[in-house]
C-alpha cells in the first residue's frame, strides 16, 4: 500500500513504521483482521450484479412473469427501499453500542433475508427477502466503512478506507460469473444458486468479527481508554504502550473529542447543517453521493441487458460473459485506483474522473446513435443490416467509462465522506450520506427503465449533459485531504488552522506524557535481548 505523508501530517510522519506493512506484526494481523467488515461491500455489489444478471436468465423471467417497466423497477428497488428504513436507525446502533456489534447485527438479518431470498415461491415473497437484505445492510454499510478508517494504520488509512467500496465489484464478480455459470440450468436452482450466494460474507462475519478489535475511536468517546490505548499498543506498536506513535494518536484522538465537545450544538441531525463547517461538508457529501448513482452508471449496472439489446447483443450467453468481463474489469482500476490514492490525491482523482466520464458517456450516445440509425427492416420487419463496428465499438466505451468511474466514484465517496466528518458527527454524516445514495439508486431504478422505453439510445443525452454539470461541481468544490490525519481532515473544514495546531497540541501532550512515564520506566528497564527483540518485529 501506498504510504506518502505531506505536510498535514509532519507531526506523525517521524513517528511511522516505515518498513513493508506484511513485515510488521501488528499491522500485518490489523490488516487481516480488518478484510472482515472491508467486504460488507460485497453483499451491495453483489445485488446490483445479480439483479442485472438474472434478467438475462430465462428461468428467473419465467417463474416473475417477465416483469417489466414498474414492477422490474420494484425487484431492483427494494432492497434500497429497505437500506432507507434501516439507515436513520444506524448510526446510533454505532455511536452507542460500538461499530463491531452494528455490523454483527446487520449480517445476521442479511443471512435471514438470503435464505428467504432463495427459497422465495413468490413475487411477493422475493420482494419482502430483498427489503430484509437492505434493511440489514443498512447497519453493516454504516459501520464497515468507520471501524476500517477508524481503526487502520495512519500510513495505511487512506488505501485501506478507499478498498472499502472497491470491494463492491467483489460481490459484482462473484454474482456476475454465479449467473453466468447457472444460466443454463433448467429448473428455478439457475436463480435460487446466485441469490443464495450473496449471503457469503454476511456468515462469515456473524461468525468472526467477535474476534477483531472494536475502534479507538468510539472507545475514547465512550470512557474506554485504557481499552483504547491496549488497541493502539497492539495493533500500531507491537504491543509498546511507550510507543511515540502510541501517544501521539491517543493524545490527539482526546484532543480532537474535546474540541468537538466544546463547540457541540446539538446531537440530532440538525447538527449536521447547523454550522458553515458542516454545511460545506455536506454539500460535498451529498453532492458526490449522488453523482455516484447519477452518471449514468446506474444505468449500466442494472438494466445493461437493455443496453445489449439496443445494440443487438441480445442471447443470454454474450449478456453474462460481457457483464462478467466488465466487473473484473472494475475491479482492477477501483483496487489500483485506492492504492494511489494518497500519492495523486482526493481532488485531482475526482476531477479525472468525472471529466473523463463525461467525455466517454458522450461517446457512448454517439455510437448507440449510429447503431440505431443504422438498422435497417424487410418488410416483415425482420432486420436486414446493422452497424456492427458501432456496437463493437459502443461496448468499448463502456468499458472506459467504467475505467474513469471507477478511478475516483468506486475508492473515493466512502472514504473521502468519512474523513471529511468529525467523530461526533461521523456515523449521522454517514446515514445521510447513505440514504442520498439509496434514494438516488431508487429513483434510477424506477426511471431507468421507463426513460428507456421511451427515448432508446436518446436517454444519453440526458446523463452527458449531467455529467458535465458534475465537472464543474466538483471543480468548485471538492477539496484537497491527502496527507493529514483523520482527526486533522476532520477539522479542516471548521477552521484550517485549527487542523494544522491540533498535531502540535498532540505533540505537547504526547512529550508531558512520555517524559512522565519515561522516569517511571527508567527503574524497570528491559533487559538488552527483549530490546532487541521488539526491535526486530518493529
Amino acid at each position: 500500500m501506498t504510504e506518502v505523508i505531506s505536510e498535514g501530517a509532519l507531526g506523525m510522519e517521524p513517528l511511522l513504521y516505515k518498513g513493508k506493512w506484511w513485515h510488521n506484526r501488528g499491522i500485518r494481523n490489523l490488516n487481516l483482521m480488518l478484510l472482515l467488515p472491508l467486504f460488507s461491500s460485497f453483499s451491495n455489489g453483489f445485488d446490483g450484479s445479480m439483479m442485472n444478471g438474472l434478467q438475462s436468465v430465462t428461468n428467473w423471467q419465467n417463474f416473475f412473469n417477465h416483469p417489466a417497466g414498474g414492477r422490474l423497477g420494484l425487484f431492483n428497488a427494494i432492497q434500497n427501499i429497505g437500506g432507507i428504513c434501516g439507515f436513520p436507525m444506524a448510526p446510533y446502533a454505532a455511536d452507542y453500542f460500538g461499530r463491531k456489534p452494528t455490523i454483527i447485527f446487520g449480517s445476521f438479518v442479511v443471512c435471514i433475508g438470503v435464505a428467504l431470498q432463495t427459497a422465495a415461491q413468490s413475487f411477493s415473497f422475493f420482494i419482502g427477502a430483498r427489503w430484509l437484505i437492505g434493511f440489514g445492510g443498512a447497519f453493516t454499510q454504516l459501520a464497515s466503512p468507520l471501524l476500517v478508517t477508524e481503526s487502520a494504520y495512519p500510513s495505511q488509512r487512506a488505501a485501506f478506507s478507499s478498498l472499502y467500496n472497491s470491494m463492491w465489484f467483489s460481490g459484482a464478480i462473484v454474482a456476475a460469473w454465479g449467473t453466468f455459470g447457472t444460466f443454463h440450468l433448467q429448473n428455478t436452482w439457475s436463480w435460487r444458486i446466485p441469490s443464495l450466494l450473496q449471503g457469503i460474507v454476511s456468515v462469515l462475519q456473524v461468525f468472526t468479527l467477535w474476534f477483531i478489535p472494536e475502534s479507538p475511536r468510539y472507545q475514547v468517546r465512550n470512557g474506554q481508554d485504557e481499552k483504547a490505548l491496549e488497541m493502539l499498543a497492539k495493533y500500531h506498536a507491537n504491543g509498546d504502550r511507550d510507543d511515540p506513535l502510541v501517544e501521539f494518536e491517543y493524545n490527539e484522538i482526546k484532543e480532537a473529542i474535546r474540541m468537538e465537545e466544546e463547540a457541540k450544538h446539538s446531537s440530532s441531525y440538525l447538527e449536521l447543517f447547523s454550522t458553515p463547517g458542516n454545511l460545506r461538508r455536506m454539500r460535498i457529501i451529498i453532492g458526490i453521493a449522488f453523482f455516484s448513482q447519477w452518471s449514468g452508471n446506474g444505468l449500466i449496472s442494472y438494466y445493461f441487458n437493455l443496453i445489449l439489446n439496443g445494440i443487438g447483443i441480445t442471447t443470454t450467453f454474450d449478456q453474462t460473459l460481457i457483464n462478467g468481463i466488465l466487473q473484473i474489469w472494475n475491479f482492477s482500476i477501483a483496487i489500483t485506483s485506492s492504492l494511489v490514492t494518497e500519492r495523486f490525491g482526493r481532488r485531482t482523482m475526482f476531477i479525472v474522473s468525472t471529466a473523463g466520464m463525461t467525455v466517454f458517456y458522450m461517446f457512448i450516445t454517439v455510437c448507440g446513435g449510429v447503431y440505431q440509425n443504422s438498422l435497417k427492416h424487410d418488410a416483415d420487419g425482420n432486420l436486414t443490416a446493422s452497424n456492427t463496428q458501432a456496437a463493437h465499438t459502443f461496448i468499448a466505451m463502456v468499458f472506459l467509462f467504467n475505467a474513469f468511474y471507477a478511478i475516483a466514484y468506486t475508492p473515493l465517496i466512502v472514504s473521502f465522506s468519512i474523513e471529511i466528518l468529525p467523530y461526533r458527527i461521523r456515523a449521522k454524516g454517514m446515514a445521510v450520506f447513505n440514504l442520498s445514495v439509496t434514494a438516488a439508486l431508487i429513483f434510477n431504478q424506477y426511471a431507468n427503465p421507463i426513460a428507456w422505453a421511451h427515448l432508446n439510445y436518446k436517454y444519453y443525452i440526458v446523463y452527458t449533459v449531467w455529467n458535465f454539470f458534475e465537472t464543474i461541481y466538483i471543480y468548485l468544490f471538492a477539496v484537497e485531504t491527502k496527507g493529514r490525519t483523520l482527526e486533522e481532515t476532520a477539522l479542516l473544514f471548521d477552521n484550517p488552522d485549527t487542523a494544522t495546531n491540533l498535531a502540535a497540541r498532540a505533540n505537547v501532550h504526547g512529550g508531558h506524557l512520555a517524559q512522565a512515564e519515561a522516569e517511571e520506566l527508567e527503574k524497570e528497564k528491559p533487559s538488552h535481548s527483549s530490546q532487541e527483540n521488539i526491535s526486530d518485529e518493529k
